[in-house]
C-alpha cells in the first residue's frame, strides 16, 4: 500500500489510499539527490562527530554526542521515508503527454476564479508540489477539479469555504528537452 505508517515523517504529504505516487523525472531526481546527500555526505560527518564525542567521556552531558545522536535519528528517519517514496514512485514525464488539450499530470494550467483572480498552477506529485512555486499536488482540491478539463471548461472546486467555480483559460505542458 502507498500510505506510510503514522510514525514516519508526520509532516510529509500523504497519498490517498489506492493511489499511485506519480512523480516527474525532475522531482524523482531531486529526492534521489537528497537521499544521496543524507547518506553519503551528511550522515558520515555526523557519525564522525558522534564517535569523537563518545571518546570524550561522560556522554550524558556531552552536547556534541547528544545532538549528534538526535541528528542521526532524524537523518535515518528521513532516509527511510525517501527510500520508501522513491520505491513506490511512478515516474511520468509530462513533456511526453500526447493529449495536450486536457489537464493531466504535469499540466501547467491557467484559470480564473469567480472573483476574476487569474492563477497558474502546475499539477505535480504529492512529494514534489510546492505552493510557493505555484505547484499543487495532484490530489489537492484544485487539481482534482481541473483534471481532464479543457480550455473554456468551468469546473467546480470544493474548498473549505464551499464550492467555487473556476474557468480554465490555458493548458500547456513542459517542452521535451
Amino acid at each position: 500500500m502507498n500510505v506510510l505508517p503514522d510514525d514516519d515523517e508526520d509532516d510529509a504529504p500523504r497519498l490517498p489510499p489506492g493511489t499511485k505516487n506519480y512523480m516527474t523525472p525532475t522531482g524523482h531526481a531531486r529526492l534521489r539527490a537528497e537521499l544521496h546527500q543524507l547518506l553519503r555526505v551528511e550522515r558520515p560527518k555526523v557519525v564522525e562527530i558522534v564517535s569523537w564525542a563518545a571518546g570524550n567521556g561522560d556522554r550524558s552531558e556531552n552536547g556534541d554526542y547528544l545532538y549528534g545522536k538526535k541528528r542521526l535519528r532524524e537523518i535515518d528517519r528521513r532516509a527511510r521515508w525517501l527510500t520508501r517514496r522513491l520505491d513506490i514512485a511512478e515516474v511520468v514525464d509530462p513533456s511526453r503527454q500526447t493529449h495536450r488539450d486536457r489537464v493531466y499530470f504535469g499540466a501547467i494550467v491557467t484559470f480564473v476564479t469567480e472573483d476574476d483572480a487569474e492563477r497558474t498552477v502546475t499539477l505535480l506529485g504529492a512529494d514534489e508540489a510546492d505552493i510557493v512555486r505555484g505547484e499543487v499536488s495532484l490530489y489537492s482540491p484544485i487539481a482534482r477539479a481541473l483534471l481532464r478539463a479543457r480550455v473554456g471548461d468551468v469546473v467546480k472546486m470544493h474548498t473549505p469555504r464551499g464550492v467555487e467555480e473556476v474557468e480554465v483559460l490555458a493548458i500547456r505542458y513542459p517542452d521535451a528537452g
